[in-house]
């Protein structure tokens, strides 16, 4: 199975988000980065998704993540390679 898509809402001075967005990096996977800096619509759509309002707020297919806390998580646990290899 291919890679579902992940989705992670930042904003450009959240050190959370780079740490997060390295460990994406770091593990070869694509994402997309919606960057809500300053953008309301965004900030409102995020927070209709995953019912928070700080970022990273991260999306694999259609499974909330959570934040980088919840992300480095899933990797410790070895979740992370789970889902995103789409089983």
């Amino acid at each position: 199975m291919s890679q579902p898509q992940i989705t992670i809402y930042t904003s450009p001075w959240c050190g959370y988000c780079r740490r997060a967005k390295k460990l994406l990096q770091d593990k070869k996977l694509v994402f997309s980065e919606v960057d809500i800096g300053g953008d309301d619509k965004l900030r409102e759509e995020m927070m209709a998704r995953s019912q928070r309002d700080t970022v990273p707020q991260i999306f694999i297919g259609e499974l909330h993540v959570g934040g980088c806390d919840e992300l480095y998580a899933l990797e410790r646990s070895g979740e992370l390679d789970r889902i995103t290899r789409g089983d």
